[in-house]
């Protein structure tokens, strides 16, 4: 069973998200989990427990690409580390609206 991550949609701009994202909610098989508005992802789910792989938590290495199985991320600054269709570096991403990411190469 993989992880997964939502996040309600909203209608603002990418632009905005630091300032007007809501609450994020995570669900994953561990129970549902509560993002604070403009965390990145790797810190919401740092601080609940999950243990992602990472080396820079700037987009530099490309250690934590994680699949995105659905919706969009934001990225502040782009990531120097490639990310292809259906991946997301959660080191340095902001969820975009509803988000589901499978976590199960993480466990």
């Amino acid at each position: 069973m993989s992880d997964a991550l939502l996040v309600p949609e909203r209608a603002v701009q990418p632009l905005e998200c630091e300032r007007e994202q809501p609450l994020a909610i995570i669900e994953s098989r561990h129970g549902p989990m509560q993002a604070h508005p403009g965390e990145a992802l790797l810190d919401t789910l740092e601080r609940h427990g999950h243990q992602l792989e990472y080396q820079c938590r700037s987009g530099y290495c490309g250690a934590c690409r994680t699949p995105l199985l659905a919706g969009k991320v934001h990225y502040p600054e782009s990531p120097l580390a490639f990310v292809d269709a259906g991946q997301c570096l959660p080191c340095c991403c902001h969820p975009v609206g509803n988000v589901t990411l499978d976590l199960s190469r993480h466990d």
